[in-house]
C-alpha cells in the first residue's frame, strides 16, 4: 500500500492575524488533499513580511512532499509573496510572459491595466503557473511549493486545477462517534483501542450538550478501512459501557 503523502500549509496575511478575516482555506485545502491521500501535517499562520515568508518556506518545504501557501499574491503594495518566493528560491523576480497575456485577455487590453494589475504577472524566474479561471491572475508553483490566492473562491479553483498533478498516497479513512459521556471516563479505554490497532489514530473532542451536560466525540482515523470500522465499533461498546448510547456521524 503506498504511504499517505504529506504536506504544509502557509497562511499568509496581516488580516488573519489581526482577526478581521476568517481563515477557510486551511480548512478546504486539508479535505481536497485528504480526499487524495495527502494528509496536511502542519499549519503557519504568518504576516506579510517578506523575512518571515522566506524563512518559514525553507524551513517547511524539505519536511514535507508539498507545500501550498494561501495570501499575498494580489496588486496591492502589501502582497509580498512573490517577491519572497523569489527570495526564498534565490531566483529573480520578472514580468512573466504568459502571465501579462491572461491579463491583457482579462482586462481587455494593456490601455485598462494599471500598475497595481500589471504587478500579479511578476513571477519568480523558473516558476510554472497555476492557472486562475476566476480573475486570470496566476498563482505559481516553484519546486513542491504551490503558491495561491487568499481569496476563497479563487483559491479553491487553483486547487481544482492542481489537485491532478500532484501524487497522492494512501488514503485516509475517517469514521466518527458522540456520546454523552465525559472524555475523562473514556480516556483509558481509548488509549488502549488505539494501542490494538496498527495505524490507527484515535482522538477525543469534549463538548457540553445545551443542557451542560458532557459529551465526547471520538473519531476514528487510519488508511486500512476495515481497521477503522473495527476500532470504531471498540469505541461504541466503550460508550455503552460507560452508560452512553453512541451517535455514529
Amino acid at each position: 500500500m503506498n504511504q499517505t503523502k504529506t504536506a504544509a500549509i502557509i497562511v499568509i496575511g496581516d488580516e488573519i492575524l489581526s482577526g478581521r478575516t476568517l481563515d477557510t482555506n486551511t480548512q478546504t485545502i486539508a479535505r481536497m488533499l485528504g480526499d487524495k491521500g495527502i494528509g496536511v501535517v502542519q499549519v503557519r499562520v504568518i504576516p506579510d513580511v517578506i523575512d518571515t515568508i522566506v524563512d518559514t518556506v525553507n524551513s517547511v518545504r524539505p519536511q514535507v512532499d508539498y507545500v501550498f501557501t494561501t495570501g499575498g499574491i494580489g496588486p496591492t503594495h502589501d502582497d509580498k509573496t512573490a517577491e519572497a518566493m523569489a527570495k526564498a528560491f534565490g531566483v529573480a523576480l520578472e514580468r512573466n510572459a504568459d502571465a501579462w497575456a491572461r491579463l491583457v485577455v482579462h482586462y481587455a487590453g494593456v490601455e485598462n491595466i494599471n500598475d497595481g494589475r500589471a504587478k500579479m504577472a511578476d513571477i519568480p524566474q523558473g516558476a510554472t503557473l497555476i492557472n486562475n479561471p476566476v480573475s486570470a491572475a496566476p498563482g505559481f508553483r516553484l519546486g513542491n511549493v504551490h503558491v495561491m490566492a487568499g481569496v476563497p473562491k479563487i483559491m479553491q479553483a487553483m486547487m481544482e486545477g492542481i489537485l491532478p498533478t500532484l501524487e497522492g498516497g494512501a488514503i485516509v479513512h475517517s469514521r466518527s462517534v458522540l456520546g454523552e459521556v465525559a472524555e475523562s471516563i473514556l480516556a483509558k479505554g481509548l488509549g488502549a483501542i488505539e494501542a490494538a490497532y496498527a495505524g490507527i489514530s484515535v482522538g477525543s473532542y469534549p463538548k457540553f450538550t445545551p443542557n451542560m451536560k458532557p459529551s465526547t466525540t471520538i473519531v476514528v482515523r487510519g488508511t486500512d478501512g476495515a481497521s477503522v470500522d473495527a476500532a470504531l465499533e471498540n469505541v461504541a461498546k466503550l460508550m455503552r459501557e460507560a452508560g452512553a448510547e453512541p451517535a455514529y456521524l
